[in-house]
Formats: C-alpha cells, sequence, structure tokens
C-alpha cells in the first residue's frame, strides 16, 4: 500500500486486556479460554526436526513403527531390518527403514512496534496477538512439543529457545507480559536474522500487522520456506482497519512516526479499500505460492474461539 494505516482514531479507547494481578499464562488467558484449548493440537504440514519423541514427521530415519523406504543391505546395517518378502521376490537383500517421530519445534515471532497499540474496540492488536501466541504456545506444550518467542520492533528485543514444559511457557509469558510497544517497524530485517538462527526445521508463527514494505518480507518469508521451515502468519488488523466505517472527521496518527493528518473517512472510504484489497491480496498470493498458511485475522474475537476454529481447519487441510 502507499499509505500504511498505522493509525490512531483521535477517540480510540483501546487499552491493555491483561488479567490484573496475574502472572504469566493466567495474565493472557482464564481458566474457561485454557480448558477449551487443552484438547487442540497444532501440527506441521512437513518433516520437523526435534530432540523427543513426538507426533511429528521427521527427516531422520529411525525405528518408529512407520515404514518410509527400503535401502540395499550392506555392511553395516543391522540383518535383523532385512525384509525377507523383499528377498523372496527379487533374491537381494534390502533392508526396512522408517520414518522417526520427533517432537515439533514452534518458534513464535511476535511484533511489537508502535502500530500493533491500535485498537478501536477497546481491544489493542498488540494485547490480541500476545493472547494469540499465548494459546497457541499453550495448545504446543500440552502437545509435548517445544516453544520458542522472538520479540521484535525495529529490531529484535528478546529470544526464548523453545522447551516443551508448562513452567517454560508460564515463565516466557511472565517476561511478555512486562513489555510495551515501542519504536517503528523493521520486519523483514528481523525475519531474515532470525531465519538464519534457525538450523533445524520447525513451525514459524509470525504474528503482525505486517505494517512494513509488503515485498521485502514476503521475501524474508521465503528465507524461511528456504531452509524447508513450515511457516504460519496470523496478519492481526483491527476492524476498522478492515472496513474505514467511521461516520466523522478524525484526525489521524501515524503511531510510529508521530505524521498526523484530519479527514473525513467517508471521503477517502472507497479508495482506502481498494488499496487495502491489493495490500491483503498481496500477501495472500504471495504466501499460497511459497505454501506458507496465510490467514488474515481480526483483532475484536475471543482468541480461544479463533484458534480452535484455525487449528481444525488446518488439520482438515493438512
Amino acid at each position: 500500500m502507499a499509505k500504511k494505516p498505522k493509525f490512531k482514531a483521535e477517540n480510540a479507547a483501546a487499552k491493555k486486556t491483561r488479567a490484573p494481578g496475574e502472572e504469566g499464562i493466567k495474565a493472557f488467558l482464564n481458566a474457561e479460554q485454557l480448558h477449551k484449548l487443552s484438547r487442540l493440537l497444532l501440527q506441521s504440514r512437513y518433516v520437523v526436526e526435534g530432540n523427543l519423541a513426538g507426533a511429528h514427521r521427521s527427516p531422520l530415519k529411525g525405528a518408529s513403527s512407520e515404514f518410509a523406504d527400503h535401502k540395499a543391505y550392506g555392511v553395516g546395517d543391522d540383518p535383523k531390518h532385512i525384509d525377507w518378502k523383499v528377498f523372496g521376490r527379487t533374491d537381494r537383500y534390502y533392508i526396512k527403514r522408517y520414518e522417526d517421530e520427533t517432537n515439533l519445534r514452534v518458534y513464535l515471532i511476535l511484533d511489537r512496534s508502535n502500530s500493533m497499540a491500535y485498537g478501536s474496540a477497546g481491544v489493542r492488536k498488540y494485547d490480541f496477538a500476545c493472547q494469540l501466541a499465548a494459546a497457541l504456545g499453550y495448545v504446543t506444550v500440552k502437545a509435548r512439543d517445544s516453544v520458542g518467542l522472538f520479540l521484535y520492533s525495529d529490531k529484535l528485543d528478546m529470544q526464548i529457545e523453545p522447551r516443551n514444559s508448562l513452567n517454560h511457557l508460564h515463565n516466557t509469558l511472565k517476561r511478555l507480559q512486562d513489555v510495551e510497544t515501542a519504536s517503528t517497524t523493521k520486519t523483514a530485517d528481523t525475519l531474515h536474522q532470525i531465519a538464519e538462527s534457525i538450523h533445524k526445521r520447525a513451525l514459524v508463527v509470525l504474528i503482525s500487522d505486517l505494517l512494513d514494505d509488503e515485498r521485502e518480507i514476503i521475501q524474508a518469508l521465503a528465507h524461511f520456506r528456504k531452509h524447508m521451515h513450515d511457516v504460519i502468519v496470523l496478519h492481526v488488523l483491527d476492524p476498522v482497519e478492515i472496513d474505514l466505517s467511521l461516520k466523522q472527521g478524525f484526525e489521524f496518527e501515524d503511531m510510529e512516526t508521530g505524521e498526523k493528518l484530519t479527514v473525513d473517512p467517508r471521503g477517502i472510504a472507497r479508495e482506502y479499500q481498494q488499496e487495502l484489497d491489493k495490500f491483503l491480496e498481496y500477501y495472500r498470493i504471495s504466501c499460497e505460492a511459497m505454501k506458507v498458511d496465510y490467514r488474515l485475522v481480526k483483532s475484536d474475537q475471543p482468541v480461544d474461539t479463533y484458534v480452535r476454529a484455525y487449528l481444525e481447519e488446518r488439520r482438515r487441510l493438512r
């Protein structure tokens, strides 16, 4: 888009939505939400590499129960793996190889730039994104998979390596709840840096409003796919950013540069919608071409309801 809508309307009433007095997981998700999320599963669409036995396909060949392929018997191979049925048909020795199963490494990449502080309906994009990260992290560790976190603005602000325990998630979210939005956005530069730091195939989840140079961001996402990572992009936008339906004049302020503009939204709504549609369509088509799972997410919906619907859809498509 020529003009990214990093704005706040003069009368926007967004506020923090974290539970007062709570820490860690409970600061972002209540007991009812945790119960709804506890039986869900976040699965990779591709092979992954981990350290523990789990339910995801690995590129390594081991001794799991799922057959992978045959290889010619050679020096050093264990004779007990010889497939005698194949020998009976071919009169040659082949051994069976199996797909080792592994736990999934999930890396949550969370945008904390100032544009994420916007919220028209009492919920800021940043708080919704934090809840979304907490929900996906909880689903991950409940399945005995590992979750890590990257937090960024115009630089990488926080990096927490993945582990597979509720205590680790709790401590990660305790650190997250003390961090506010700040600064401008350099999404592409940060993504390239993160892509170089992840050395094993994993599931990468970017949670951002993507209000930056879209072509550079797509190139950075391609960096992850080049390294065979499974990538999910959760594009979080406020309802007003998606549908500029304000009925009176406002002073809009770019939340990252401070630039101000007084305008009647009704006079620019059509042009704005056309530019926004181009912006969203570029992400959708580009991600589809790279086999990146792209989703536009409105920040005014219950987090647990969205996560449940999305993961069920992902499971069916998988």
